[in-house]
Parts: structure tokens; sequence; C-alpha cells
């Protein structure tokens, strides 16, 4: 056989499978989803996940994202746990407990504390009728037929049923806490995604020097103006009002097009009324009217009045392309 065909049925079988175990879940929710919901949203606490094996990884997995859409969440591993760590827990903490069986020693050993601590706790599990099920105050039931596997013992299939229940807890979550886009910024300052939701333009531009030249303003001065400033542009301001913009390519054709260049001014090479953003705009704003009109550089106002340039270059430094 064709060794690569051999791999890529092994790969749509194990994706098939896996997507046929997804879609059984919505079948399986039962009002227990959404009393677990709503327990965690009034609770005064926070989310304690556990489990072991690869179903701590998923936990771990879970805790990030519920901590990074509104809901605070810390991971505890399940064996840890018995061993001193149960003292994570607080008095106000929802406990979720992951495991595929419900059977292994140590949730059989972790359970009963956290019912004699008086903590809730939410069990997801593929086996409702398990010890865990049993001691949970409410299941979420991860059942598969069999795992991707061709031995049904790795979990494969489990775990992605697990990390979707997970998932979904948390979209139910962070839409009964109205959890905006500004939110989410919020709680990724560093990353790409939460630049594009709070970065601004005058955040890019205040970065950069400011060219300028005034109407008059001969094509030595011009040139050096675009040279020092080290954008590729200047604008062209008269009472801090932009009246025009030269860029490098404006230069370019305006001398191959004038054979005598000595007595030319900025107002002879300008092009008028360019393209413009306000400070306070979103830099993703500035992005897309850089596409739109396929530019490089923006010219940048305050109140109506000149305030800088944002280049194309200064939104890839931050990600934002």
């Amino acid at each position: 056989m064709n060794t690569k065909n051999s791999i890529l049925n092994t790969a749509k079988t194990t994706i098939n499978l896996e997507s046929k175990a997804i879609k059984n879940l919505s079948k399986l929710l039962t009002d227990d989803f959404a009393n677990a919901v709503e327990l965690i949203y009034h609770s005064k606490g926070r989310v304690i996940i556990t489990g072991i094996g690869k179903s701590a990884i998923i936990a771990n997995k879970i805790v990030a994202t519920l901590n990074s859409t509104g809901t605070p969440s810390v991971f505890m591993h399940a064996a840890d746990a018995i061993h001193g760590d149960l003292g994570l827990i607080l008095e106000d903490d929802v406990v979720i407990c992951i495991s595929k069986s419900g059977n292994t020693p140590e949730i059989k050993v972790l359970a009963p504390h956290i019912k004699n601590a008086k903590n809730k706790m939410i069990a997801i599990t593929g086996n409702k009728d398990s010890f865990l099920g049993q001691q949970a105050d409410y299941i979420l039931d991860a059942y598969v037929e069999q795992e991707a596997c061709p031995n049904n013992l790795a979990p494969t299939t489990s775990t992605t049923a697990q990390l979707v229940l997970g998932d979904a807890l948390a979209v139910c979550l962070l839409e009964l806490r109205g959890f905006s886009s500004k939110d989410f910024a919020k709680y990724h300052p560093g990353g790409a995604l939460g630049k594009r939701l709070y970065l601004r333009v005058n955040d890019l531009s205040s970065q950069n020097l400011k060219p300028q030249v005034a109407l008059n303003a001969s094509l030595k001065e011009v040139i050096v103006e675009i040279t020092e400033k080290m954008l590729g542009v200047t604008a062209v301001v008269d009472n801090d009002q932009i009246i025009g913009i030269i860029t490098d390519g404006d230069l370019r054709r305006m001398l191959s097009k004038s054979d005598d260049i000595t007595k030319l001014q900025a107002k002879d090479i300008m092009s008028s009324n360019p393209r413009r953003i306000t400070e306070d705009a979103m830099a993703v704003d500035a992005k897309e009217v850089m596409e739109e009109f396929g530019i490089s550089q923006l010219l940048v106002e305050h109140e109506g009045k000149y305030a800088g340039v944002v280049h194309l270059h200064d939104l890839i430094k931050e990600g934002i392309i």
C-alpha cells in the first residue's frame, strides 16, 4: 500500500472519529450543564480544576481559557492534591474533576475530601455511573464510543471531548458575564489579539518623528526633511493644518518629469487632500485604510491639526499586520 495514502487514511479516520464524538456531545447535555454554569457564575470563589494524566493536561488548558475570559481559575493536580495541595481549595471555590473513567485511585481518594469540605463538585467524565459520577453534584457527560487510537487505549477522542466541554463552559460563562472585546484586551495586553483591540494610532505615531514642511519649502528642504525623519514622507502644513503630502514616490515622479527643479517648492510636488486618520482611532483602523488605498503611511490629526505620521512598519512591528 502507498505509505502516503495510508497516512492520510489514518488521519482522516482519526478526524472523523473525533468529530463524530464531538457532535454526539450535544445530545448528552442535560440540565446539569446549565446548573453547573450558573453555579460557577454565581460563585464568590474560584474554579479549581483537577485531573490526572492526560486529563490533567486538559484541565490546564481549560483553566487558561477560563482565566482569559473572566472566570478566575486554578489548576490542581489530583495526585498532588492528596499529598498536601488540598489547601488550594477555599471555602467558596467550585471544583471541577476531570476523569474519563471516574474511577482512578487518586480521584477515589480526592472526591470524598472535596465533599467533606462542602465544596460543590462538577464532574467531567465519560462514565456517569462511576465513583466520581456518584460523588459529583453535577455531571458533564463526556462519553465517547471509542478512542481514535487503533488499540482503543491512548486518550485521544476522550480528551478532545473533555476539552470541548471546557470550551462550552467558558463560552457560556463569557456570555453571562457580558465579556466584551475591551475585557479581552485587558486580559491579553501583550498579545497581537489584544493589541488589535486596545492599541490606538497615537500609541504608534507618538513614537515617530514628525516630518513637516511649509507650502513654499524648497525641494532641498523637502528632501532633507524626508531623509532626516526617516518615514519616507512629509506633511505639507499651513498653520498646523494638513494641506498635502509628499512621499518618496512623489519625489521620484517629479524628478522624472521635470527638467528644471531648481525653483520647485513643496506646493508644486505635493498630493493634495491626503488620506488621514485621527490619533484616537484604533490602530487596526489605520491598517484597514492603508490596505484599502494601497498606501504605507497615514497622516495623523488631533482636533483637526497635524499630529504626526503612522507607518505600515509600525503596524507590522506591533503585530497588527
